[in-house]
This record gives structure tokens, C-alpha cells and sequence, in this order.
């Protein structure tokens, strides 16, 4: 029997885990991993049991971003499934950042791409020191439309500026600094890290921290409507169908520089 791609438990405090479970290629999310994941924040959300969801990667990342083999299939496909690709993530990220429930990102080893955007859209993000960031979607030739507006609003425009255009890696202390981490832990130290935090908010109204959440969202006015979400996945999907994607993710599958880079001052 092949395990789910999103793993699922919920113990008896009501503390609710998704674990993304793609270890073999560094829990990169392809269609599986995106409707597990919509299934699982799904079913937290509506579970009157629920009052923490932990997000989490087996193995040893976090998540490294889009299968960009399966993105490559996406691209190849008709314009109208290439779209239904596009919403689907967009749709995984935006649900994510809204869920009622109180959202907690535990961060390991790399957490590249989609990952980041996972991070940016969970309420609290504790983060081991082994942790690397990097908004990478540029360096294949395609864009993070789908998490810009999660990633505005954990980092700040001015420093989304600077790491989406550069798809530079940063550690977690970094991380931290630029305001994408809460809180930063020794390696292996993420469970202990976490459980006080976890206890803070198990003592607080459940519907109070609901109503908190959501009117912080509101008023914030970092709520995702339908057609927000809708442009936003267009955007996405057009980009994948470009003559530079299609160089971008072949440079990728090749293990070589894209050839729009046209090598160091130093080379």
C-alpha cells in the first residue's frame, strides 16, 4: 500500500498535523500533494475538535517547492487544464491563509518556492536552524503569483522585492529578520519549540481566536476574494505556457544554466 502524499492526525488535545509525505524528492508538491492538502485544511477547518493545525515535511525538508517535472506536464497540457493547475495552487495557499483555525508551519531543512508561500500563509512559523528559504520560481522562468500576496504580507513589499527577483537563499535567522519566522530553534528541537505555543493557545476561546483571526485578516485586507483569485491564477498559469518556462524547467531537468544567463564577470 502506497502512504498518502498528506498525512493526516489529530490527537487528543485537538492539535491537528498535515504532513506533507514526498521524502524521496524533498516533499516537492505536485497535484496529489495540492489536493491533499486542500482536503486536509478542509476537513480541520470544518472539525468543531480542531483548535490547532500544524503544518509540517517529512524527512528532511520542509518542502522544496514545485515538482517541476510536473509542472513541465502542466505546461504541455490544453490552456484550459494548464488554468485548472494554476487555481488549484492558488486556491491550496489562499485556503491555508484563511482558515479559521489557528495555522502553525514547522520549518526544517529546505523550504523553497511553494514552501515559502505555505510559511508566509500560516499564522506562526517556528523555524530549526538548519531551515534555507528561497523564492526560486524566477530562476525556471516562471512566477510565485499564487503566494505574493501571503508573502507581502509576512515579509513586507520591499523585501519580497528583493528575494523574488533574486531567488537567493536565506537561513532561518534571516528569516526571521525579513519577518517570514517567528521564532527560530535548535535543529531538531522544533516539538519542544512548539509546545508552549501550542498550550498558549489551547487556553483561549476557540471562537475567540477564530473571530480574532479573521477580522485580523479583514482589516488587514489580506483576504484572497474569488476573483482576486481567479486573475491571480491566470497570471500563473499564462506564465508556465512561455517559450522562457519551457527553457527554465528543461535548464532544470538538464542540471544546467538557463540560457538567458550569460555567465560571471569572473568566468
Amino acid at each position: 500500500m502506497i502512504d498518502p502524499v498528506v498525512l493526516t492526525d489529530i490527537d487528543a488535545r485537538g492539535v491537528a498535523t498535515a504532513t506533507i509525505n514526498r521524502p524521496r524528492v524533498n516533499n516537492a508538491y505536485n497535484g496529489e500533494v495540492v489536493q491533499g492538502l486542500i482536503a486536509a485544511i478542509g476537513t480541520f477547518a470544518a472539525d468543531d475538535s480542531v483548535r490547532v493545525i500544524i503544518i509540517r515535511g517529512n524527512g528532511k525538508h520542509f518542502q522544496a517547492g514545485a515538482d517541476l517535472k510536473w509542472l513541465n506536464a502542466a505546461s504541455e497540457q490544453s490552456p484550459e487544464a494548464n488554468d485548472e493547475v494554476s487555481r488549484s495552487t492558488t486556491n491550496a495557499i489562499r485556503w491555508l491563509d484563511g482558515c479559521p483555525k489557528p495555522t502553525i508551519a514547522l520549518v526544517h531543512g529546505g523550504c523553497f518556492g511553494g514552501g515559502v508561500g505555505i510559511a508566509a500563509a500560516c499564522d506562526i512559523v517556528i523555524a530549526s536552524e538548519d531551515a534555507l528559504f528561497a523564492i526560486t520560481e524566477v530562476r525556471w522562468g516562471v512566477v510565485a503569483t499564487p503566494i505574493f500576496r501571503q508573502l507581502i504580507a509576512a515579509m513586507g513589499v520591499r523585501n519580497v522585492r528583493r528575494y523574488a527577483l533574486t531567488a537567493e537563499r536565506f537561513d532561518a535567522a534571516k528569516g526571521r529578520e525579513l519577518g517570514i519566522v517567528h521564532e527560530v530553534c535548535p535543529t531538531g528541537g522544533l516539538d519542544d519549540a512548539v509546545a508552549p505555543i501550542i498550550d498558549s493557545i489551547l487556553k483561549n476561546g476557540p471562537d475567540a481566536v477564530s473571530w480574532t483571526k479573521s477580522q485580523v485578516m479583514e482589516l488587514g485586507e489580506f483576504m484572497v476574494d474569488d476573483a482576486a483569485a481567479e486573475h491571480m491564477a491566470l497570471l500563473h498559469s499564462a506564465k508556465r505556457q512561455t517559450s522562457e518556462a519551457a527553457e527554465g524547467l528543461l535548464s532544470f531537468a538538464e542540471k544546467r544554466e538557463a540560457s538567458w544567463y550569460p555567465g560571471s564577470l569572473s568566468e
